[in-house]
């Protein structure tokens, strides 16, 4: 590119990169050339129509400038930028904020890149500039939605709840925020729905503006208020979705009347827009949160709107979980039912029924639980579980356990492993807890029975801490107890707890419950446990049919102890259901390893999931052969989801991080949780297992 030259180039001739002039005009992005002393020499049609200015008045000025001497608000840095390029010779990119002064804003990026001749010497260099708006904008979004999550829920207190909610978005994504709540709420009640003629009574929960008290003089927080059925509030309360308003003079004349105190303050602040959202959370509307803008001269868009109801929906989790928190605990009885599952897990795994029956002598509400839990791969883990003791302490305790259960299930712990760490768990609590004299329970004591089946294989590992055998009843009618070592009851210590892995055959029952089902004063053990195995191999309809027969059969008149019975009729995946791959380590097998996956989806009629799960397969099996060893396995498995496996021999965990923009790696594990429902890591005895769940198309 030569030094001096100005102007357009003639449009058959050559661009000053040596392409065709007529490509570059062509190109439906702006495409800028300046010379070795950072003056522009030529742009396309693009750069013309994108800044409105003449490409006379473009010639010659420097990078960012709009006229000679006037840089455009926002790109300051790109002159340094491109005297960087040109003087290293190598290229780069610069996003800036452009400001109104050459059109619409937006955020830009421009990537520079220098311009050389066949020696290399530089001559100048090219920038082509990129709208990066809606990336920028997604980027803000989600960094709100970050700062919510670590921000918003640090405490079960209602109302300091809602105040973090007013604070995380004034000034982020709002000048102005109102917290209201429904008045049960506070008293941690839940609120009903409100009869179509009765007035809905608000608390002002929490407000925060970008200006110091505004505007507190019209509504402090803690006052009880109304909001009429007709207004924009209380449609959006009635209706459940967050709606955005304009507001100008036509809807202060409407809002006037009914509140004129409020419209004489939005007047004096400027408030031009607003989005109003319903904090509801499990489908109980809580309040509403209203997000104004009066400093920011931009309104609400339909992207506000969405950020606003997932801003409110993730509040109104934190505010809920705060509401339930603070009740009385006469909803004892109700806790421990909720805790309990209501539907089993979504998984095709095993059959399952169940039954739980609280006792009737008064002795107080037990700990008695069950759970059916979906793992990875497939697989789904039986537990049944008694908290000695009764009363407000051993549901609680109870609630406690359950989710432990859970929380250490998805990390995908083999049986033993998972009932020592809850073993050490319920240590911990007892040496935190005093034992309550009126009557409270101690953790220690507890019983728990884990089992992981897999219906791929057909095996199944179990473990127990003090609690009752399962019973087996296989396909042929024969009934047995499973034979497991018992260990100590959770929170004794000092034992190890031993696991037992078996064969599980097709269509058998196991059998999983509490000491209450068999252990009734005046009833002899041995006699009530050959009740259970023969009524188990009773002909009947269904597992229901066959709980309901047990329960008959052993349950008494009024149970002094809860009872909790679980069965389990094992299912198996045919080969039509799962098929897998042994792989060396070699880079090379990636693409194989793609086209495996391919015609196998194809082959399920998946077509419609080929792309994801090409992309996800190539990032696992790279990272195994990269990072880990052999053997290398592919697996994968059409059950309730689409599964993904990807088995190595190394135990070293994977981690997700955000990679910098020049990074040329730490992207994969990230791109596989864009794709995926969900993924993780499970580990056994000679490597590890990473495995990604997509929803089946049409699922």
């Amino acid at each position: 590119m030569d030094e001096d030259v100005s102007g357009r180039p003639d449009p058959g001739g050559d661009g000053p990169v040596g392409l065709p002039w007529w490509i570059i005009e062509q190109l439906p992005v702006p495409v800028v050339f300046f010379d070795r002393r950072a003056r522009l020499v030529s742009a396309n049609e693009a750069t013309l129509e994108s800044v409105a200015i003449p490409l006379e008045q473009l010639v010659g000025l420097r990078p960012g400038e709009v006229e000679p001497g006037v840089v455009i608000k926002g790109a300051e840095g790109l002159e340094a930028a491109v005297e960087e390029v040109m003087a290293t010779g190598e290229g780069r990119s610069y996003e800036t904020l452009i400001r109104p002064e050459i059109g619409r804003e937006g955020v830009w990026t421009a990537v520079i890149s220098p311009v050389k001749d066949g020696s290399g010497h530089v001559h100048g260099c090219s920038v082509v500039t990129l709208d990066t708006t809606e990336q920028y904008r997604a980027r803000s979004r989600m960094t709100v939605l970050n700062e919510a999550s670590l921000r918003i829920g640090s405490t079960l207190d209602v109302g300091r709840t809602a105040e973090e909610l007013a604070e995380m978005a004034t000034g982020t994504f709002a000048d102005f925020v109102t917290v209201d709540l429904l008045a049960p709420v506070l008293a941690g009640d839940e609120p009903g729905a409100p009869e179509p003629e009765a007035t809905i009574v608000f608390h002002r929960a929490a407000q925060h503006s970008v200006l110091e008290g505004c505007p507190e003089s019209v509504l402090p927080v803690g006052a009880r208020h109304t909001f009429a059925r007709e207004s924009a509030m209380g449609r959006v309360l009635v209706q459940g979705e967050a709606a955005r308003f304009t507001v100008d003079e036509e809807a202060l004349r409407l809002w006037e009347a009914a509140d004129p105190d409020r419209v004489r303050s939005i007047r004096a602040y400027g408030i031009h827009s607003s989005v109003i959202a319903p904090l509801t959370a499990r489908r109980i509307t809580l309040g509403i949160a209203v997000f104004s803008r009066h400093r920011t001269p931009e309104p609400f868009d339909d992207d506000d709107l969405l950020l606003a109801g997932e801003l409110a929906a993730r509040a109104a989790v934190a505010v809920d979980n705060a509401r339930r928190y603070t009740r009385e605990h006469a909803t004892a009885l109700a806790l421990q039912r909720s805790l309990l599952p209501r539907r089993t897990a979504r998984q095709q795994a095993v059959e399952v029924a169940s039954r739980y029956v609280p006792n009737t002598a008064g002795a107080g509400i037990g700990g008695d639980w069950f759970d059916v839990i979906a793992l990875s791969g497939a697989r789904v883990a039986l537990v049944v579980g008694d908290v000695v003791g009764h009363g407000v302490q051993a549901s609680a305790t109870m609630g406690r356990l359950r989710t432990a259960v859970r929380t250490l299930a998805d990390v995908d712990l083999a049986p033993d492993e998972l009932l020592t760490q809850l073993d050490d768990l319920v240590l911990k609590l007892d040496r935190e807890e005093s034992v309550d004299p009126a009557g409270g329970s101690s953790v220690a004591g507890a019983t728990c029975l884990y089992a992981v089946y897999d219906p791929v294989s057909g095996r199944c590992a179990m473990a127990r801490a003090g609690h009752p055998e399962p019973v087996l009843v296989r396909p042929d009618g024969s009934a047995a107890h499973v034979p497991l070592h018992g260990g100590p009851p959770l929170g004794v210590g000092g034992l190890p707890f031993e696991a037992a892995e078996f064969d599980l055959p097709e269509r058998s029952i196991l059998a999983l419950y509490t000491d209450g089902l068999i252990e009734t004063p005046g009833r002899d053990i041995d006699a009530a446990l050959a009740v259970l195995r023969e009524t188990l191999t009773r002909p009947a309809g269904s597992l229901e049919d066959t709980c309901d027969a047990v329960m008959a059969a052993l349950l008494p008149e009024r149970p002094g102890d809860d009872i909790a019975l679980l069965l389990a009729r094992a299912g198996r995946l045919d080969a039509d259901h799962h098929v897998s791959w042994d792989l060396p380590a070699d880079p090379s097998i990636v693409s194989r390893a793609r086209k495996h996956v391919a015609a196998q989806l194809e082959q399920w009629g998946l077509d419609d999931a080929v792309f994801a799960t090409e992309v996800i397969v190539s990032e696992l099996v790279t990272n195994a052969i990269r990072y880990g060893g052999a053997p290398i396995r592919l697996r994968l498995i059409r059950d309730t989801a689409l599964i993904c496996e990807v088995s190595d021999g190394s135990s070293t965990a994977p981690h997700l991080r955000r990679a910098r923009t020049f990074d040329e790696g730490g992207r994969g594990l990230l791109l596989v949780a864009s794709l995926t429902e969900c993924w993780g890591t499970r580990y056994g005895p000679t490597g590890k297992t990473i495995w990604a769940e997509q929803a089946l198309p049409g699922a």
